[in-house]
């Protein structure tokens, strides 16, 4: 699962009642939900956000249905973050590779930006790739809480200067796909003028695409938040941040301090017992 996560291998839209709208407890949009994620590492409460209700929902459902009793982390990298949420990680033996499975759909992005990004203890969703999902839709099931690290005020300037070659690259692509066929038609025929002149054309789209959009810039947040305790800046706005630790993280600590494999998966199992909605 790389860069980060690659998760769900259905591509069914994910509606309210199928992500969890059914939940056993009505709440109040006005009241966040907490939830205890009891492992055997020790406790972590999170909250959720209300203004990802989908992922709010979905995230409630599934523990109070225990789909996540007796999964694992199975992905932890030092100063960068955890993931669980695997069903296929339940009793899985030892070496097996982990982080394909799913629940059988997935969740639209709900990215509430620049309010919410991935500062340290951020709980956010694992997903598939851009080239495989360009929407950047969720997994149904698997999730992330960061760790990250500290970063200077002069390296965030660096991050905030290579954002507009970031935003070119994508824009290039992004048109790149639409040319898909006749960019193949020019390679079959060797026409490498050809090929050329498009590229040349689509590098003038994109760069006029991007000469429209306001110049990045980190908010002041952002910039206390990774400058003080830390996080992970270049998944902001990738990933669904829907919630963040309130207790624990120490805990969280503990598990990104694990030995683990080639493959990041913990040499000694992290299980997690139970996940609890708190009242």
């Amino acid at each position: 699962m790389r860069p980060i996560v690659i998760v769900v291998l259905t591509w069914l839209a994910c509606s309210l009642v199928s992500c969890g709208s059914g939940s056993k407890k009505q709440r109040s949009m006005d009241q966040e939900t907490k939830l205890r994620i009891e492992t055997s590492a020790g406790d972590i409460v999170v909250k959720l956000y209300n203004e990802t209700p989908q992922h709010r929902d979905n995230f409630i459902k599934l523990a109070e249905d225990g789909t996540y009793e007796g999964t694992l982390f199975h992905r932890v990298i030092k100063d960068f973050m955890i993931q669980a949420g695997d069903p296929e990680s339940k009793n899985a033996p030892k070496g097996k590779m982990l982080g394909a499975g799913d629940v059988g759909y997935t969740i639209p992005a709900e990215f509430v930006y620049p309010k919410y990004f991935h500062k340290r203890g951020a709980l956010s969703a694992a997903r598939q790739g851009d080239n495989v999902n360009p929407q950047k839709a969720s997994s149904g099931c698997q999730f992330y809480i960061v760790t990250g690290k500290v970063y200077s005020d002069s390296t965030l300037l660096g991050m905030e200067q290579q954002m507009g070659q970031l935003r070119l690259n994508n824009a290039f692509n992004a048109l790149a796909q639409k040319h898909m066929k006749e960019i193949y038609q020019l390679r079959k025929a060797g026409n490498q003028e050809g090929l050329m002149d498009l590229q040349d054309t689509l590098i003038a789209q994109a760069e006029a695409e991007v000469a429209k959009m306001p110049e990045f810039r980190f908010t002041p947040e952002q910039v206390k938040a990774y400058t003080t305790v830390g996080g992970t800046p270049h998944l902001d706005n990738e990933y669904t941040v829907f919630g963040e630790v309130v207790e624990g993280m120490d805990v969280v600590d503990k598990i990104q301090q694990t030995k683990t494999d080639k493959n990041d998966r913990p040499e000694q199992d992290i299980v997690i017992k139970k996940v609890e909605v708190l009242d």
